[in-house]
């Protein structure tokens, strides 16, 4: 039953995640009708659809993460009410093909003509997208619905009543909603007390600090050319720097022989690059879809997940869950070793006989079952063909340099394997193990969601050790990158800082540096430093206007998670109330009426960040990446009362 009055809602943030509910809120009003006038208003101070991070005016070098038939805004789940209009990303890349909107740019429709389902499209372009599938819906609207935008941001909301809340704008409006939306997406974040104190030395001794940012939003030209910079971080934001560091500013990568090389422009500067590990992450492998067709997981399964819900066991992480995508991960490795290489076990059959004994479930203790593994190895397979699965994610573990010469020598090495091994996709074993992790990825989603999981295990567990393990190999960019990396450290335009850095200030001689304990000789030197790295989605930490204002009133409130050890922690994101999601007030009450979606989810979501999935060949039925538009449908379900 639909409600009887008018309806007005605001959804704070126009980008994917806010488009998503205004789309899902179109769809049930075309489905089920309904006499009372929606109105919708949509708040950002960006351009509604794209958002801030998917800017059509962007770099066209900033590649998406994901290959083009993955991402969506619109649902394909015949469960929920059919879409007004759009489609996913790679039927608008296709429909574009032959039939192009005379609005596109010359470089829009550049990059679309080579452009394959398989492709890493350009952000920018992915926002041409989101554009256009907004423009789509808003040129047909169902009856009784309106939509105002507001370039502008959200300041307040508060209760102006008892079913009613005040939305301040940052241009001195004011708007009056039912309902309010809080579809924030990336937000700035204070710094934390590091990188305040590198600001602060920046400040007094003349250097520049380049703080965590998204990296359309940086001034690139701000880094002169060659001059040392360092750059702390080797994940997804330092290729981004990387790329406007070298072929933005006139480098060019060539490829005419065995490996790619790099001809210099001249403008770039002398890039140090530092991270934890010492190497960036992995690169993605070759594949036909978003998974591996050869990697099935065999433990860590919806059916396992429902044996534990029905013996009434919310699993924890370390103890229940990862020992299963642990043997996923061993059997993935092993069965392709075998099948990719027939030498590597003298009786192939024998040998995944008995591996197959040794991962069953119950067939050996929690305790001992990696033993018996351990023990057919010892049978079957010689030490070079074994899998070092944490070796993987620290290939330069325990090794030292003698030099930064030695060290650049052995991550060259190391990217060009990783290319290597990434173009044999489905036929090499260290890729189809990762691929097993990242089919496990999407299970884990599903069983860690509203509390699917111990808080002890949320917190040690899950984001204690295994997030960062698994980003590190299932989160890598496109193999050109890394093959671009190698080619610019062999030119001389890249080197490497080694494992466990530490960052100081040298006052005496006014620069930042940075020191392996690993690697022999003195520390790297800059009069520059970039954090390639993202502002932290930490909600206790926002620096947004909107969301400070919230958490003072009592509206919101981080989620408490306790440890193994009892004491209680902060978690990154707010503490809601789940389908739809509703955040907590400070006293413990649901805010009525308020709603949440996207990134300010990650203390109750796992892994918020990356778009929606459209459903892929061989994947799940209903993927976990289609979590989001589930959310957002409850969203608007819930504020059109259907």
């Amino acid at each position: 039953m639909g409600k009887s009055q008018s309806i007005r809602t605001a959804i704070i943030g126009a980008g994917p995640r806010g488009t998503s509910v205004l789309e899902r809120l179109l769809a049930h009003r075309a489905a089920h009708g309904g006499a009372a006038p929606l109105h919708i208003d949509m708040v950002d101070p960006y351009p509604a659809g794209p958002g801030h991070v998917w800017q059509p005016g962007q770099s066209r070098l900033y590649l998406m993460n994901t290959q083009s038939f993955y991402p969506t805004v619109i649902p394909e789940d015949p469960q929920l009410a059919p879409a007004i209009s759009g489609t996913t990303f790679d039927q608008w890349r296709n429909r574009q093909q032959h039939h192009p909107l005379p609005s596109l740019t010359a470089e829009e429709k550049a990059e679309l003509a080579a452009l394959t389902s398989r492709d890493f499209p350009s952000r920018a372009l992915y926002g041409r997208y989101l554009r256009s599938t907004l423009e789509e819906l808003t040129s047909q609207l169902p009856d009784g619905v309106t939509v105002t935008f507001h370039e502008t941001s959200a300041s307040t909301v508060r209760r102006s009543g008892k079913e009613t809340f005040d939305v301040g704008l940052a241009n001195g409006a004011s708007l009056t909603a039912d309902s309010v939306v809080l579809a924030l997406g990336h937000i700035p974040s204070r710094l934390n007390a590091e990188q305040r104190e590198l600001l602060a030395s920046a400040d007094r001794l003349g250097l520049r600090y380049l703080p965590p940012a998204v990296p359309a939003d940086v001034d690139w030209q701000e880094v002169p050319p060659g001059e040392p910079v360092l750059v702390r971080g080797m994940g997804l934001n330092f290729f981004d720097a990387m790329v406007q560091l070298t072929e933005a500013r006139g480098g060019k990568f060539i490829d005419a022989g065995p490996v790619l090389t790099y001809e210099p422009s001249g403008q770039e500067p002398l890039i140090i690059a530092a991270s934890r590990r010492g190497t960036p992450y992995r690169a993605k492998a070759a594949l036909e879809g978003y998974y591996p067709e050869s990697v099935k997981l065999r433990y860590l399964t919806d059916a396992a997940l429902a044996r534990f819900a029905a013996a009434g066991i919310r699993p924890g992480f370390d103890h229940d869950l990862w020992p299963l995508l642990h043997r996923d991960t061993l059997w993935a490795y092993y069965s392709t070793l075998v099948r990719s290489q027939p030498g590597a076990a003298a009786d192939p059959a024998s040998f995944l006989a008995e591996l197959e004994e040794a991962l069953r479930p119950h067939a050996h203790s929690a305790a001992n079952w990696e033993e018996a593994v351990e023990s057919v190895l010892a049978v079957h397979i010689g030490p070079r063909h074994r899998l070092d699965l944490l070796g993987l994610a620290s290939p330069l573990a325990g090794h030292r340099f003698a030099s930064r010469g030695e060290l650049d020598a052995a991550v060259v090495e190391y990217l060009l394997d990783d290319v290597r091994r990434s173009a044999l996709g489905e036929q090499d074993p260290v890729k189809m193990a990762i691929g097993a992790l990242h089919r496990g990825r999407a299970v884990l989603k599903t069983a860690v969601a509203d509390g699917g999981i111990t808080d002890e295990s949320w917190v040690g567990g899950l984001r204690g050790w295994f997030e960062s393990f698994v980003e590190g190999l299932a989160s890598g960019p496109p193999a050109l990158r890394s093959e671009q990396l190698a080619a610019l450290a062999r030119a001389g335009v890249v080197s490497f800082v080694g494992p466990d850095p530490k960052f100081g200030i040298d006052r005496r001689n006014g620069m930042f540096t940075a020191a392996s304990p690993w690697v022999t000789g003195p520390p790297a030197a800059a009069k520059t430093m970039i954090e390639a790295l993202a502002p932290a989605n930490r909600v206790s930490a926002s620096a947004s206007p909107l969301l400070e204002r919230l958490l003072a009133d009592g509206l919101v409130r981080p989620r408490l998670m306790m440890t193994a050890e009892g004491a209680p922690v902060e978690a990154t994101g707010l503490d809601v109330s789940p389908h739809p999601y509703r955040p907590l007030a400070a006293n413990g009450s649901v805010t009525a009426g308020l709603y949440v979606l996207g990134l300010q989810l990650s203390a109750s979501q796992w892994g918020t960040a990356i778009a929606a999935e459209a459903f892929q060949p061989g994947g799940p039925a209903y993927p976990s990446g289609q979590r989001t538009l589930r959310d957002a449908d409850e969203i608007a379900r819930a504020i059109l009362g259907v």
